[in-house]
């Protein structure tokens, strides 16, 4: 299999994030952005959050028609996924979720789908990823690893998963078929 294009466009910060040795990598997590688009994404990623300078990103954004941008290189822990940084990869696949309500009781759909381009650029860089990182044995959605519940916006007594992407219409099935990668 040919190697993806990754097009770089590290973050401001990434001096700034912890350093790792790439075999301390085994999980790589799926992650929808929940925003309108690549450039909002770019903007949210950029968005300094913590004292040390650095902000929430995925390793990889991969925008609907199959383009491959890389955030934060291998080797530097990004903040994705509470709990599992240290040693995932995250990948951020453009799709706009439950973009702008995210926790509104009434608007916790995700019915967009994700287009063919955007699947198949992402199976081209779990392939090639798995050969550059050989101790990248497992796979999960964001959704998988955070199911913290929290109070709806609108409705305090209502409660509302923090966190439900890649989502349901994400295609476990197709990707798992095509990566040597196990499902957590």
């Amino acid at each position: 299999m040919p190697t993806p294009v990754i097009h770089p466009h590290l973050l401001p910060y990434v001096g700034a994030l912890a350093a790792r040795e790439p075999d301390a990598i085994d999980t790589v997590v799926v992650h929808c952005t929940e925003l309108p688009d690549l450039s909002t994404a770019r903007e949210y990623g950029e968005r300094i959050l913590y004292p040390s300078g650095t902000g929430n990103s995925g390793h990889f954004y991969i925008d609907r028609d199959g383009r491959i941008e890389q955030y934060v290189p291998l080797e530097r822990i990004a903040h994705h996924v509470h709990g599992w940084n240290a040693r995932s990869l995250g990948i951020e696949l453009v799709n706009a979720g439950r973009f702008p309500h995210w926790l509104d009781s009434r608007h916790q759909a995700m019915d967009e789908a994700y287009p063919d381009a955007q699947i198949a650029a992402l199976i081209a860089l779990l392939l090639w990823l798995r050969i550059e990182v050989p101790t990248l044995t497992q796979i999960a959605g964001h959704e998988d690893l955070d199911p913290e519940e929290v109070a709806a916006c609108d409705d305090p007594a209502v409660n509302v998963r923090r966190k439900r992407d890649p989502g349901p219409l994400f295609p476990w099935g197709a990707v798992l078929a095509a990566v040597p990668l196990s499902r957590l």
